[in-house]
């Protein structure tokens, strides 16, 4: 693999940064694409400065690149923007962005999608790729919309679908579960029984990767998930023994946590804490791959690094 360059987009986020180190690991070549100068990782090779959303000069900059990795866009958790804003990013930026790979000779196109392309936050039934999408929010939908457009392109490409990722320097709803498992209290989520795919950031490097060497033709979507679902208490047991501590979790009926939810003003965690979203990687496992790091030695592995901010 040495000298293979690999051109990455989002290269300063988390999911980014860990593309970056783990490619690197690999031996490729990491040509970070940002849209103003700013702080990459130290195993970024070369950097090119251009509008994402404008990419039509970005032929030249993708010249010589074997792969592109297109990780960066517009988060679900970003609420509040215009459905036009999804689109023009996530949807128009991506396919602008690939026809310049194309133009510059670029074997492969892998575009880091998400399994909102597929369902919404939860689902009643697993999660398979077969399955027609039904996307609920503009999030969703933006991405679903560049897969197809993908789709359209003579190109080769593959879409990663990743269900919640996490792994140290992690944010959003697995930053506040870190939090909470890290205080000294009890905690009454014992009795939710919900269960939720998780994967965890070096497995969908090693995904990511798996992908780009893969021989054949791909031209399709990939759900990435570590095989076996996990309740909410699962998770909290997991963080807290990688700190070192036993679970201390409460049994407290799953409706009896659901109405104190409500009436605190938090119904929305109702879903978060006890919504199922199950997803089976059945493309990567079938194709051969194989997560390197267990679900729940991740998961404690997370709970290690925990440090509480400084005060």
């Amino acid at each position: 693999m040495t000298g293979r360059v690999v051109a990455v987009t989002g290269t300063t986020g988390f999911v980014g940064r860990a593309l970056v180190a783990g490619l690197a690991r690999r031996g490729w070549r990491v040509r970070a694409l940002l849209r103003r100068p700013g702080d990459v990782p130290a195993e970024v090779a070369s950097v090119v400065i251009g509008d994402l959303a404008a990419p039509r000069h970005l032929s030249e900059a993708l010249s010589g690149a074997d792969a592109v990795i297109h990780s960066a866009g517009i988060a679900h958790a970003m609420s509040g923007r215009p459905d036009d804003d999804y689109r023009s990013i996530n949807t128009q930026g991506t396919l602008a962005l690939a026809a310049a790979a194309r133009r510059a000779g670029v074997r492969r196109f892998l575009f880091l999608s998400s399994v909102r392309a597929q369902s919404g936050p939860s689902s009643p039934v697993p999660l398979h790729e077969s399955d027609p999408p039904r996307p609920v929010d503009a999030y969703g939908r933006s991405k679903l919309a560049a897969e197809e457009g993908l789709a359209a392109l003579d190109m080769d490409w593959a879409a990663l679908r990743p269900v919640l990722v996490h792994g140290p320097g992690v944010k959003g709803n697995m930053a506040e579960l870190l939090k909470l498992a890290a205080t000294p209290w009890p905690l009454p989520l014992g009795g939710f029984s919900g269960r939720r795919s998780l994967v965890a950031v070096d497995n969908l490097v090693d995904a990511a990767a798996f992908l780009l060497e893969a021989p054949a033709p791909l031209r399709r979507a990939f759900i990435a998930a570590d095989p076996g679902p996990l309740t909410v208490g699962d998770i909290v047991a997991a963080l807290r023994r990688g700190m070192g501590r036993p679970p201390g979790l409460l049994p407290v009926p799953a409706w009896l946590m659901g109405a104190a939810l409500r009436l605190s003003g938090r119904a929305e965690w109702i879903e978060r804490l006890d919504g199922s979203l199950v997803a089976e990687p059945e493309g990567l496992l079938s194709a051969g791959w194989r997560p390197p790091v267990p679900g729940l030695a991740a998961l404690e592995a997370l709970g290690r690094s925990f440090r509480p901010p400084a005060a």
